[in-house]
């Protein structure tokens, strides 16, 4: 019996060592939490988009894509046209459109979620772009097989290459041809021609005074040939009595 508090004690010690050792111990460091999408570095690395970097800042679309990234959990899809993409256009395609035909351009290429390759060759076209609202469609087609997929605007088709990045919540995608919204580029239907004025009409549904005064009044001309004839028939009278008598 005189071993057991000599136990306890010992026990106790061992028991006040571990919860020591456990505080001095220095803790695992917790994961660090993933930083902003930063698309600027994805495009410069890819090496071949300073003219969609240019535009993407002139436009301050940058900020737009930044604020989606953070507010949405949907994510986003990228379509990054390429320097040789811009330079292929028409003269004067972009310096004919003015700043929010820019940016309509820029959304153009973007869709409000995120997309891998094999998701957009089960889509329903046409998909909506960034672009779509009030003034038209603005969707993109997704044709294609296995790992080959084509995007069209309906004037333009390209094929979409190997992902700059493609993990959630950003997929971008290299294209070698600026897609080219019908809304944008295509034929403008001719104006039509003003309609030819009506004639005017007062409220009681009758000619203008000055449109009945260049109209002859039929009242007058009949009132004077009745005049005429019945001077005709006194003359006639008048002679035949002189014949007469």
């Amino acid at each position: 019996m005189a071993t057991t508090p000599v136990s306890l004690i010992l026990l106790s010690l061992f028991f006040s060592l571990s919860l020591h050792a456990q505080a001095q111990a220095p803790k695992a460091p917790a994961p660090a939490p993933s930083g902003p999408v930063n698309l600027t570095a994805i495009l410069e690395k890819g090496g071949q988009f300073g003219t969609l970097i240019q535009l993407l800042n002139k436009t301050q679309t940058f900020n737009q894509i930044e604020n989606q990234l953070n507010s949405s959990s949907e994510g986003m899809t990228i379509f990054a046209p390429t320097d040789n993409a811009f330079s292929n256009l028409k003269s004067g395609s972009l310096n004919g459109l003015t700043q929010q035909e820019q940016v309509q351009l820029l959304q153009y290429h973007m869709l409000s979620k995120f997309y891998t390759v094999n998701n957009l060759l089960l889509v329903s076209n046409p998909v909506p772009t960034q672009a779509s609202g009030k003034d038209g469609v603005w969707g993109l087609n997704f044709t294609g097989q296995s790992n080959q997929l084509n995007v069209s605007s309906g004037m333009v088709e390209v094929q979409v290459n190997n992902a700059l990045r493609k993990e959630f919540p950003l997929a971008v995608y290299p294209v070698d041809k600026v897609l080219l919204p019908e809304e944008l580029f295509g034929v403008k239907p001719p104006t039509a021609s003003p309609p030819a004025p009506a004639t005017k009409e007062t409220s009681s549904g009758k000619s203008s005074p000055k449109e009945a005064a260049a109209e002859p009044s039929s009242g007058k001309n009949s009132a004077g040939g009745r005049k005429v004839a019945l001077g005709l028939v006194v003359g006639l009278g008048l002679v035949c009595m002189g014949i007469l008598s």
